[in-house]
């Protein structure tokens, strides 16, 4: 029996029940003077109802959901019926109209115990460790052959990307410092001025300044802006393919990328650290002249309270700062994968791990200088 030039049904009945057989494609145009059509071979008698769909061959969303409605009308009017015979794609059309709860989008997240927990861990850091060495090992190669060719090397980045590293960085340093250099010197005060000792705040200024909080509070303020843009753009170049393209043209990403934004970091890192060292003792200066301690009196005292070795020290400090920063934001760059919130976590952990490899650098520095008596 014909419902049309794409669509047949077939009428029978088959072991005590009415068998509806549709063959050919069920597409929306047709599909309700297909179910009228249907309604009109099913008898009276209360006999289940099969609809077998073995023969259809194409069958959208809308037809589907007409069968699955006319299946469910005939058993609220109390007659057994079901669909059978669904091949192929009419089989997942289908099943998207016949799911009766919602199924779970993923299995449930497994137990993992605490020892578990800090084993994988472990294993992460350990694998980030060892991609961050084995970076240092390309960019030591990197760096080579910058060396022996250095007209390969992209300057006009290079100075561009100290512009923004050093230069465009100097407002939030010297701000910072100061004010680190002005509550130093009043809770330095506080303590000296129980003694008569006024003068010997810009001792502790000076000394704290150039040896710890100038060059950690630089190196702090630098990844929250340089680390984190680097990897934030390397990251981005990574999930965009940018780096791949690097690759077919035959460009070194370690030379092309990473080493000129070292370079720069490593270049800037001690100036800034220099003029911070500077603004932080002119605001313990604002302190002494609140104290009563002449300008010219305050800053001999700096001078006899701090050498070369004073301010060296934060220096060489500096370099390594600039060091771990520049790795660590471009590694954690080169390694981002997911697109844009790949680029998120990427930057983030970027920042975190910085600031821990800072604070670490810092302590290890600090030992070292107390075991050799500097």
């Amino acid at each position: 029996m014909s419902g049309g030039v794409d669509f047949e049904v077939d009428h029978g009945r088959v072991d005590g029940a009415e068998e509806l057989r549709l063959s050919g494609i069920l597409a929306l145009s047709g599909s309700a003077p297909a179910l009228a059509r249907l309604r009109g071979l099913l008898g009276s008698d209360p006999l289940p109802v099969r609809l077998d769909l073995s023969g259809l061959v194409q069958l959208d969303g809308a037809s589907a959901a007409l069968l699955v409605r006319l299946r469910d009308e005939l058993r609220g009017a109390g007659r057994p019926a079901e669909l059978i015979g669904a091949r192929a794609g009419v089989a997942e059309i289908l099943q998207l109209y016949t799911r009766t709860g919602r199924e779970p989008a993923r299995p449930p997240p497994e137990r993992v115990g605490i020892l578990e927990q800090l084993g994988r861990a472990s294993l992460e850091q350990v694998a980030e460790l060892r991609e961050i060495l084995a970076m240092l090992g390309d960019l030591f190669v990197a760096g080579l052959a910058s060396i022996r060719a250095p007209g390969s090397l992209r300057w006009r980045d290079v100075t561009r990307l100290m512009e923004r590293t050093g230069a465009d960085a100097l407002p939030i340093v010297g701000l910072i410092t100061f004010l680190i250099g002005l509550v130093t010197g009043f809770q330095a005060s506080i303590q000296l001025r129980q003694f008569g000792a006024d003068i010997f705040i810009a001792d502790a200024v000076a000394l704290s300044i150039t040896r710890e909080l100038g060059p950690l509070m630089t190196a702090i303020i630098v990844a929250g802006r340089s680390g984190a843009a680097f990897a934030a753009e390397i990251g981005t170049m990574r999930v965009s393919e940018e780096i791949d393209a690097l690759h077919t043209l035959g460009l070194d990403e370690y030379r092309f990328l990473v080493f000129p934004r070292l370079l720069a970091l490593v270049c800037m890192m001690p100036l800034l650290t220099l003029i911070a060292d500077v603004v932080g003792v002119l605001g313990g200066l604002c302190v002494g002249l609140s104290a009563g301690i002449p300008p010219v009196a305050y800053l001999v005292e700096t001078r006899a309270a701090i050498g070369l070795w004073d301010a060296g020290s934060g220096l060489i400090k500096s370099v390594f700062f600039a060091l771990a920063i520049g790795v660590i934001a471009c590694q954690r760059g080169l390694a981002t994968r997911g697109g844009a919130e790949g680029v998120g976590r990427s930057t983030t952990s970027s920042v975190v791990t910085i600031l821990f490899a800072l604070i670490a650098i810092d302590a290890a520095f600090t030992v070292v200088f107390h075991v050799l008596g500097l």
